[in-house]
This record gives C-alpha cells, sequence and structure tokens, in this order.
C-alpha cells in the first residue's frame, strides 16, 4: 500500500468512528485530512514508512477521494471544463471551450463503478440489468448520464454535463462575440415588447446560456414560471418560480413530466412562461400555453431556424392521433414570432448565426419567415425582414425602425 493510500485509509476509518458526512462535512473532513498528513509526516521521519512525495498533491488526492469524485474531481472543479465523459477506464475526454480532449487520467473497472455509486448515492437512482440507463443531477447541478454493459458493448458509458452560463446578459454574449450590439439590442427589445422567442441550435451550441440570456430582459414586473427538466436556468429576476421534471422511483412511480409542468404553470399566474428544452408530446401543450396570449420561450434541437419550425410542427403530432397538421402548423406560424439559431464553429466558438421572424402566415404546410439577420462573412448583418406585432414596440414605447436601421457601410 503507497503512502497515499495509507492516508486515505486512515480518513475513511476517522470519518466513520467520528461520524461525519463528506458531503455535508467538507470543512471538516478537509481539516481531518489535513490533521492526518501532518501525523503522517511526523512518524515518516522515525519509521519505515514511506514519505510522501508531494503533501500539497497528496492532501488534494485523499480529500478527493473521501469527500469528492477521487480523479475525476479536479476536472469538475476545472471551471472551463464544460463535460466530461469516459468511454472506457482508461479513456476519460474533457470538453473545454467547445473542443474536446483526451486527458492523461487513468481509472480502472471497479474505480468507475466506484465513483458512479457514489454520484448516484445522493439522488435515489441506481443502475443495474433492469435499469442499464440512468440520468441524474450531482450536488453541484452537473448532469451525469450512465449507460452500461450489455447495452454498451463491454465498458460503462459516464457523461457528466457541467452547467456553466458563459454568460448572464446579452451585453456579456455580445463581449464574447456571439452577438452584434444592434442585434442584442433587437432581442432585448423583442422581450420588452413580449414576443414568442425560440431558440434553435445543435447539442452544447449555447442555447440554454442564450436563453438565460434573454431571459434576464424580461422586465422585472413580471412574474416568470420556468420548465425544466433539471435546473439550468438561472435568472436573476425578483419574482420567478422554477420547477423540473422528476423521474420515476424505484417501484417505477412518482415520475413529473415536462408536459405536466406546463399545464401546472399556467395555474400559477404567470406573466412569463420559460421552457428550458421541447423535445417531445411537451411541446403540444406549450403550443397551446402560447396561444392562449400568455408570452413565452424556449429552446430546441435544429440546425437552422427553419428547420426549428419544422421541428415545431412535427413534435406536437407525438402527443396523439387526434393532433394534425391541420391544427399544428397555422398553430406555430400564429404562436412563434422570433426564432435564433445559435451554433459552434470549427474553432469551439458559438455564435448566433440567424435570427428570423415569423409573420403568421402558411402558405400549404410551410410557415412563412422573414430574414431578421444573417451571416456574412461570419458576421451578423441586418436583413430585409420586420418582425410581427409592431404595435406591441410601439406599446412599450420602442422604435422598432431605429432598432433594425441598416448600419452604415
Amino acid at each position: 500500500m503507497g503512502a497515499v493510500d495509507t492516508v486515505e485509509a486512515e480518513v475513511r476509518e476517522l470519518v466513520r468512528r467520528r461520524g461525519l458526512d463528506p458531503v455535508s462535512d467538507q470543512a471538516a473532513v478537509r481539516r481531518l485530512v489535513d490533521e492526518v498528513v501532518t501525523e503522517y509526516d511526523e512518524r515518516t521521519l522515525t519509521s519505515a514508512l514511506p514519505p510522501l512525495a508531494d503533501r500539497g498533491q497528496a492532501v488534494r488526492a485523499v480529500y478527493d477521494a473521501v469527500a469528492g469524485f477521487g480523479p475525476l474531481q479536479r476536472h469538475l472543479d476545472d471551471p472551463t471544463v464544460e463535460e466530461i465523459w469516459i468511454n472506457e477506464p482508461g479513456r476519460v475526454f474533457l470538453a473545454r471551450r467547445g473542443r474536446s480532449e483526451l486527458t492523461t487520467t487513468i481509472l480502472t473497472d471497479a474505480q468507475v463503478r466506484e465513483l458512479v455509486e457514489k454520484m448516484l448515492k445522493s439522488t435515489g437512482r441506481r443502475v443495474d440489468l433492469s435499469t442499464p440507463f440512468v440520468d441524474a443531477m450531482l450536488p453541484d447541478g452537473s448532469r451525469l448520464h450512465v449507460v452500461i454493459p450489455d447495452i454498451t458493448r463491454r465498458h460503462w458509458s459516464v457523461n457528466i454535463r457541467k452547467f456553466i452560463l458563459s454568460a448572464n446578459t446579452l451585453d456579456e454574449l455580445v463581449a464574447l462575440g456571439t452577438l452584434t450590439v444592434q442585434a442584442a439590442r433587437f432581442l432585448e427589445a423583442v422581450m420588452v415588447a413580449g414576443l414568442n422567442v425560440l431558440v434553435a441550435g445543435g447539442t452544447q451550441a449555447g442555447k440554454t446560456t442564450l436563453l438565460n440570456c434573454l431571459a434576464g430582459a424580461i422586465p422585472a414586473r413580471e412574474r416568470v414560471i420556468t420548465c425544466e427538466e433539471v435546473f439550468e436556468l438561472k435568472l436573476g429576476l425578483p419574482d420567478v418560480v422554477a420547477m423540473q421534471t422528476r423521474q420515476p422511483n424505484l417501484e417505477g412511480t412518482g415520475e413529473i413530466q415536462l408536459r405536466r409542468l406546463v399545464k401546472e404553470a399556467l395555474r400559477m399566474r404567470p406573466d412569463r412562461l420559460v421552457v428550458g428544452e421541447v423535445r417531445q408530446e411537451e411541446s403540444l401543450d406549450l403550443l397551446i400555453a402560447l396561444n392562449s396570449g400568455l408570452p413565452g420561450m424556449c429552446s430546441i434541437h435544429a440546425n437552422s431556424a427553419r428547420e426549428a419550425i419544422v421541428k415545431l410542427c412535427t413534435l406536437p403530432l407525438l402527443a396523439g392521433d387526434n393532433v394534425g397538421h391541420g391544427f399544428v402548423v397555422p398553430t406555430v406560424a400564429s404562436c412563434v414570432d422570433i426564432v435564433v439559431h445559435i451554433a459552434k464553429d470549427g474553432s469551439g466558438h458559438r455564435r448566433v448565426r440567424e435570427i428570423v421572424a415569423v409573420p403568421g402566415r402558411v402558405e400549404g404546410d410551410v410557415v412563412e419567415t422573414a430574414d431578421l439577420f444573417v451571416s456574412r462573412d461570419e458576421r451578423l448583418v441586418r436583413a430585409d425582414g420586420y418582425p410581427p406585432h409592431a404595435e406591441r414596440f410601439a406599446w412599450a414605447r420602442l422604435d422598432l425602425p431605429a432598432l433594425l436601421a441598416r448600419e452604415e457601410a
């Protein structure tokens, strides 16, 4: 047994004897680790115990093993790391600034299983042959997803998606190069005027961050209800109620789906409804809510604004055979006002690629759109279209022509 392993074993024994909870008593555990390491260093002077090569590294390793998630903890603590995934014990990857890289972290099969069990301990979830998938939220808000054999070929597959808000306001997105100043001012006016907004993009494109920044422009007087699968939005508004879904318990009961949250939100006197992401039949409940005149916004996986609209016209059909295109397509046309598409380029930089208006007209089964801002030479520039509901901008005393005036060449 190595020096670090010896110290770790002693710390674990003292934690057990003193009845400490490594999760809730982290400060006490940290002090205990310091004490045990100091005592161990003193013992090595008068015994045959192997010395610690680096005291600081030993303290960190023991603390992470006892109170954290072992070798993965340093990646979880790194604010630049966006996601961590394990394909097999010897191949641990992470994403940083939108790009993936193979780490030097090497685990064993037993360590992977122990880490997963430790992560699931506070969630009430489990993973075994009867439930080979698990989706859970860690105490710090990170999202854990695990798949085990024989669904995977040989090794456990583990994904930990950290939620990192790189920006909280539209101005911060401008500073990051995600938006132009004119587009930010227009979107800010859109939120004040109460138009319905759809944020579209691929995985890890920055949809949630953009949605959060847009929601930050909602007037402070409004009561906002948010519905999410897992808490990710962090709104700094004074009147906010945040709700998240709940998975079935071990008996298979108690599940709360996203469409139930949308329905319940309508009973909570909302002035604005924000849905983290629509993937399935909850899109129908969102459309019904927006069709009632309640301003709202959500995100959706799509590779363009047009694809986002087509997808929103298709997802509600999952709600049942009695829901058809004849209802969904005109409802989407009348409910969605603005679509903002964000994408990640080859270097990992996230940029808004287009902002599209939905005037409310339908030609056949196709929802008409009008380009407001488009990308030219990697820059978001003003196009020719205008948004619907100009009167709402006027009511809010916003000068829409000035907001959309073409910039001087």
